[in-house]
């Protein structure tokens, strides 16, 4: 080989060495005296210490701690919940916080217990949950007397049954391996007591979109809708849409009437037009119906551009053919 080739192979290899040495990042004696101490600190029983799974059996879990050690979590210390799956619902690379149970277990390893860290941090999360009212989903376990079980972050909830829907909840077992979205209402660490509530995102979302609805109705609208329920002073009328109005005894017939059940009874459907909407109750009566022939279909086919109180023009008057007004 020939001096000037020789030479050019020194002078590439410089450049290389020069480039890694530019990329390196060379750790400071600070960093490196912080990883030595902490590869050698010695652990005991009750420490938390977080890890980084690196190895998956059928019995347990491997966990990398950067320590002068591994750690070990058993299957029986990895969750309460008796669906986990120890090859379903951990990875490889998945970062877990344990607590101590044995400095060692014979082999040199790190005895760690996952579902006892969780016993501790998951709590401090749901008291943040809760007071957030932040939704969460949950796959439910079984039926319990009185309600149902569910897993969250690796503890056992209760939801009540009266708490699981809106509606009647009559088969409880019909309800298990459903995922539902729930909001926590108990969480007390001490008392280890964890509650759940379903009904309450349902009742949010039907409050929202009876909201909705009702910005979507106009006083002077006729409509049939369903006797719901008869008191002494009218009649509820549920008219669609989750929305329902007060039908007074006083708007029920021309002629004076001791009791709406003269007139109307429950689960009978009966014309009516909204004479009044306000602070989010509505108005209904059935003697303000002049002609039941201009009954809408759906109160959400009134136009949008006539709001409460307007006067109807005639260039609407083919738009508004389903309602009748005053």
């Amino acid at each position: 080989m020939s001096t000037e080739n020789t030479t050019s192979i020194e002078d590439n290899n410089k450049e290389v060495e020069e480039v890694t040495n530019e990329n390196e990042v060379i750790p400071s004696m600070d960093e490196f005296k912080d990883q030595i101490e902490k590869s050698f600190k010695k652990v005991v029983e009750g420490d938390l210490l977080k890890g980084t799974v690196i190895g998956i059996s059928e019995t347990e879990l491997s966990l990398d701690l950067g320590s002068y050690t591994e750690g070990i979590v058993k299957l029986e210390e990895l969750s309460n919940d008796p669906a986990f799956s120890i090859k379903s619902d951990v990875t490889i690379g998945e970062e877990m916080s344990c607590i101590v149970i044995n400095e060692d277990d014979g082999k040199g390893n790190i005895l760690l217990s996952k579902k006892r860290a969780d016993d501790i941090l998951s709590w401090e999360k749901l008291s943040e949950n809760m007071k957030s009212k932040t939704k969460l989903t949950v796959k439910i376990a079984q039926a319990v007397k009185g309600g149902v079980v569910a897993y969250l972050l690796g503890l056992r909830a209760f939801i009540p049954a009266s708490q699981l829907s809106i509606e009647y909840v009559e088969d409880l077992e019909t309800w298990v391996g459903k995922e539902i979205e729930v909001v926590i209402i108990t969480a007390s660490k001490d008392d280890r007591k964890l509650v759940l509530s379903g009904k309450e995102v349902e009742l949010e979302a039907a409050n929202k979109k009876r909201a909705k609805n009702m910005a979507t109705l106009t006083r002077g609208f006729v409509t049939t809708g369903t006797v719901d329920k008869i008191m002494p002073y009218g009649a509820f009328v549920n008219i669609g849409e989750g929305l329902s109005g007060l039908l007074h005894i006083s708007q029920i017939s021309e002629r004076r009437i001791k009791s709406p059940s003269e007139i109307i009874k429950e689960g009978e459907t009966v014309t009516v037009k909204i004479l009044d909407i306000k602070e989010g109750k509505i108005s209904l009566s059935m003697k303000a119906v002049m002609d039941k022939q201009d009954v809408a279909m759906d109160f959400t086919d009134v136009p949008s551009s006539y709001q409460s109180g307007e006067e109807v023009t005639t260039n609407l008057a083919s738009l508004l053919k389903g309602i009748k007004l005053d």
